[in-house]
């Protein structure tokens, strides 16, 4: 099978793309630096040739409401475009759990991109995911007043970006669901007290408060937002394993 990934030099698309070429299948990694730009077109047609799934786990450069909005849109289009030339198959994307619950301009992008790929025509598989146990750091950075990390008091299922890179990978080689898959991490806790942990496992000793008017992403979460609260897959990886490894 030749799969092309779209964002294969990244966290999660440098997985994929290992995965499936350990499973012997032939994988194209598009990405800008190997000449495949999704913004601007180019390279995408020779990339996309003679492919038979399109898997897209890329990321917008900029997080600004309107920057990653077109980032999505724009580059969800032209691969659509360039699938329908191309007669790829089978398009998966990775994106989020509770993105239709969570009112932030990058939750938007991402229902946006969701709403192009289930309208394509195209067979397609959405694969959410809860946060990713590397995003820790970033998170906590993001969340920083004056030294002090405030973080919303919510359920939190984060998961290792290994787990989230199987379960693209399985869907990449599967039938089309045409359908949302979610995977979250194996534990359950307290948003704040995982950032807590994880600055903690780090030697990072900026104080962590939970704070209920907290934001996240510049929205208010409610106590389930960003967890399934439905059917789920479950990741293998504990925060402690991770921490350990």
């Amino acid at each position: 099978m030749r799969i092309v990934v779209v964002g294969g030099t990244g966290l999660v698309g440098s997985q994929v793309v290992a995965r499936l070429q350990e499973q012997g299948h032939e994988t194209v990694v598009a990405a800008p630096s190997t000449g495949v730009d999704t913004l601007s077109g180019e390279g995408v047609d020779a990339a996309l040739a003679g492919a038979d799934v399109v898997v897209d786990v890329s990321n917008s450069p900029s997080f600004a409401d309107e920057d990653v909005m077109t980032f999505f849109t724009t580059s969800t289009r032209t691969l659509l475009d360039a699938e329908a030339r191309a007669r790829v198959r089978h398009h998966v994307i990775l994106s989020i759990v509770g993105v239709d619950r969570t009112d932030a301009g990058y939750m938007r992008a991402k229902v946006a991109q969701e709403e192009l790929v289930r309208g394509s025509g195209r067979g397609w598989t959405v694969v959410r995911a809860t946060q990713f146990f590397e995003f820790a750091q970033a998170i906590a950075d993001g969340s920083t007043v004056d030294g002090v990390v405030r973080i919303p008091t919510v359920a939190f299922q984060p998961i290792a970006s290994a787990d989230v890179a199987r379960a693209v990978a399985d869907a990449a080689v599967g039938e089309p669901r045409d359908a949302v898959v979610e995977i979250a991490g194996p534990e359950r806790v307290r948003f704040d007290g995982f950032v807590r942990d994880a600055l903690a496992a780090r030697g990072d000793t900026r104080q962590v408060v939970g704070d209920p008017d907290a934001t996240y992403f510049g929205a208010r979460l409610a106590e389930d937002s960003i967890v399934p609260q439905g059917e789920s897959a479950t990741g293998r990886v504990t925060f402690a394993q991770f921490t350990s490894a």
